[in-house]
C-alpha cells in the first residue's frame, strides 16, 4: 500500500535503502517516445549522494538501466521497469538502529504499523527510495518536454533564515546549478553554503525550502473538487522525505492582502487569456489558467544528527542513541531534483487526464 502515484501516468517504485536495488516501474506511459537512459541519468546524477560536502557522503553511482518497456530507443506503451542497484550500503553504521529508534525518523512507527522493519539504513523510509522516483519523473519530464513543451525548474530558495528572491519567470537550470547548494542567487549561494558547512562541523542538521515553477503549461489541466491541481501537487510534494509544508502562488503570505490585492485580473495578449499579476500561483479552481504555476515545499532538518540523544528501544525501554555513520546536514540540494521529479508526475498524469476526455 502506499507504494503506487498517479491515475493514468502510474509510478510504483520499489526497493529498500540497503537492499541488492531500487528502482520504479512506469505504466501508462504513451507509446513512441524517444527514450534511453542518457535521458534519466542526468537527473539521478543531480539526486545522487555524495555530490558535495554539503550532502550526506555515501557513495552511489546510481546508474540507471531500463528492463523493460523501451525498444530500439522508443517507448513501447507498455510498463517501463528502471533498475537502479545499491553500492554503497554499509549496513554495520545502523548496527546501534536495530533495537533503538531514532528521533524524528520513521522506525517507530514502522514498528507500531507493521511489526518489523529493515533498520538497515531505514529501508523503505530511507531518501534513497527517491532515486526511483527521479528516474521515473525524468520519463514524465520527456513527455512533458516533447509533446507540450512544459518547463520545470527548481532552486534553494532558503537554507534557514538565509532566503533568495528570485523571479520565477526567468531562473533556468544552468544557473541554478551553478553552484552545490543549487540556489540561482550567487550571493545567497556563499551565504548558504557557509551556513551548511558549519552545522556539518558541528555534527547538527538545518532546512529551509524549494520553489518550483512549471512554465508553458496550457490552460486546462486539473480538475475541480478532490482532483485540484494544487492538491495533487501537494500530495506529491509532501509525499517526498523531511517536508513539512507547501505553499502554492501567494501562499500564506496571501492572506495579508484583501480580495482587491489579491485579485488577478484578466486582459487579452492575442488571442490568448492571461493575467496581469499571478498570486494564483496559474491555478484557479483546481485548473491551470496558462500562467507559470510556482510553489514552495519546506523541508526540515534532516533527523541524523552526531549528538547523543534520548530515545527508547524496540522493548519500550527509555535509552539514549548516539549519533554516528554518515551524516546529512542537509536534504536540501539532492532535494531540488526530487521535487523536479514529483511535478513532473503529478504534469505527466493531468496531461493525459484532459487528453483522455477531450
Amino acid at each position: 500500500m502506499g507504494n503506487t502515484f498517479g491515475r493514468l501516468f502510474r509510478v510504483t517504485t520499489w526497493g529498500e535503502s540497503h537492499g541488492a536495488a531500487i528502482g520504479a516501474v512506469v505504466d501508462g506511459c504513451p507509446a513512441r517516445l524517444p527514450l534511453s537512459e542518457a535521458d534519466i541519468q542526468p537527473d539521478l546524477d543531480r539526486r545522487a549522494p555524495g555530490q558535495s560536502t554539503l550532502v550526506t557522503q555515501r557513495k552511489e553511482s546510481d546508474t540507471v538501466r531500463i528492463l523493460s518497456g523501451v525498444y530500439e530507443g522508443q517507448t513501447l506503451g507498455t510498463p517501463i521497469s528502471l533498475e537502479i542497484p545499491n553500492q554503497d550500503m554499509r549496513s554495520g553504521d545502523y548496527r546501534d538502529m536495530q533495537e533503538k529508534y531514532r528521533p524524528s525518523h520513521a522506525d517507530y512507527t514502522y514498528d507500531a504499523k507493521y511489526g518489523v522493519r529493515d533498520w538497515r539504513g531505514g529501508g523503505r523510509t530511507s531518501a534513497r527510495e527517491t532515486a526511483g522516483r527521479v528516474a521515473a519523473g525524468a520519463v514524465a519530464r520527456k513527455l512533458l518536454a516533447m509533446r507540450h513543451q512544459v518547463e520545470i525548474v527548481s532552486w534553494v530558495s532558503a537554507v534557514g533564515a538565509i532566503t533568495a528572491e528570485c523571479d520565477v519567470e526567468s531562473v533556468t537550470q544552468e544557473r541554478v546549478e551553478k553552484t552545490p547548494v543549487r540556489c540561482p542567487d550567487l550571493a545567497r549561494a556563499e551565504e548558504m553554503i557557509r551556513k551548511i558547512e558549519a552545522i556539518r562541523k558541528d555534527g547538527n542538521s538545518i532546512g529551509g525550502t524549494i520553489t518550483c515553477a512549471i512554465r508553458r503549461a496550457p490552460a486546462g489541466w486539473g480538475a475541480p473538487v478532490f482532483d485540484r491541481l494544487e492538491a495533487d501537487l501537494a500530495k506529491a510534494m509532501l509525499s517526498l522525505p523531511a517536508s513539512k509544508g507547501f505553499e502554492i502562488g501567494s501562499g500564506f503570505a496571501g492572506t495579508l492582502l484583501t480580495g482587491r490585492e489579491h485579485n488577478d485580473p484578466f486582459y487579452m495578449a492575442g488571442d490568448r487569456v492571461r493575467t496581469r499579476t499571478n498570486r494564483s500561483g496559474g491555478v484557479q479552481g483546481g485548473i491551470s489558467n496558462g500562467e507559470t504555476i510556482y510553489f514552495k515545499v519546506a523541508f526540515k532538518p534532516t533527523a541524523t544528527i552526531m549528538t547523543e540523544q534520548q530515545t527508547v528501544n524496540v522493548r519500550h525501554e527509555d535509552t539514549t542513541l548516539t549519533g554516528r555513520g554518515r551524516h546529512d546536514p542537509g536534504v536540501l540540494p539532492r532535494a531540488v531534483p526530487m521535487v523536479e521529479a514529483m511535478a513532473a508526475l503529478v504534469l505527466a498524469d493531468h496531461a493525459l487526464r484532459q487528453h483522455a476526455i477531450s
